[in-house]
C-alpha cells in the first residue's frame, strides 16, 4: 500500500486523500461510540494521508519549479539579448 500511491496521477491523488478524509472522520466517530474492529485501522489511515499529502506537495514543489524555470530561462535569454544589443552598438 506504501508505493501504491506513486503512480497516480496529481487529481487522483487529490481525489484520493479526501476520500480518505471522510474514511478518517467516519472512523474517529465509530471509535467514539465504541463500535470498531481494528484500533490500529486509525494510524494506518492517518499514515496513508500523511504520505498523499507528502507526494502532493512533490508534484506542486516540481511544477513551480517548472514555471520558475520558465521565467529564469526567459529572464535569461532577455538578458542575452540585451548583452548582444550592447556589443553590437559598441562596435
Amino acid at each position: 500500500m506504501k508505493n501504491s500511491f506513486k503512480n497516480l496521477s496529481y487529481p487522483e491523488l487529490k481525489a484520493k486523500r479526501d476520500e480518505l478524509k471522510k474514511k478518517y472522520m467516519e472512523l474517529r466517530f465509530q471509535m467514539v461510540i465504541g463500535h470498531v474492529d481494528n484500533p490500529l485501522q486509525k494510524r494506518i489511515m492517518r499514515r496513508q494521508i500523511a504520505r498523499l499529502n507528502t507526494l502532493i506537495h512533490l508534484q506542486d514543489i516540481a511544477q513551480a519549479g517548472l514555471a520558475a524555470n520558465k521565467k529564469a530561462t526567459g529572464a535569461q535569454s532577455a538578458m542575452q539579448s540585451a548583452l548582444q544589443n550592447v556589443s553590437a552598438e559598441a562596435k
